[in-house]
């Protein structure tokens, strides 16, 4: 009888760390789909921010807005939402450290490095996307 009951508990034992492992590799591939998302938006946003400061500047002489409120409150909008006045989209925390007449520098950077995301990506004035391992900052 003891060597049934020793038995049933290895059975267990090996059950529960299989478990484990199954879920551990699902946790995983979900994070990894998560943060690829996550870039993916980063990207867009980036690009549609882009987009917007170009669009902007081709309507006004060359001339680009000196913050994104004259993109977000014109009419009509070149840009449906003010990223910079959010705390982070999809992990993503979005920065314009130059935005003037001549032209701008804006980036989307991970809120954590490698959880929401492993790419910071910066665009410049005409609109060319560099991307940058996080982890190098």
């Amino acid at each position: 009888m003891l060597n049934q009951k020793a038995r049933s508990f290895i059975v267990i034992m090996v059950i529960v760390a299989l478990s484990a492992l199954l879920l551990r590799t699902a946790i995983q591939k979900l994070l990894v789909y998560n943060i690829e998302q996550n870039q993916q938006v980063a990207q867009v946003n980036l690009k549609r921010l882009s987009i917007a400061l170009e669009n902007y500047a081709k309507d006004n002489k060359d001339v680009y807005p000196e913050n994104i409120d004259m993109l977000t409150k014109n009419q009509p909008p070149y840009l449906e939402r003010n990223y910079l006045t959010v705390s982070s989209v999809r992990g993503y925390e979005y920065d314009c450290p130059r935005l003037d007449s001549t032209g701008y520098n804006c980036s989307a950077s991970p809120v954590n490095c490698r959880f929401t995301g492993k790419m910071t990506y910066m665009v410049s004035t005409g609109g060319l996307i560099i991307t940058e391992n996080c982890s190098k900052e």
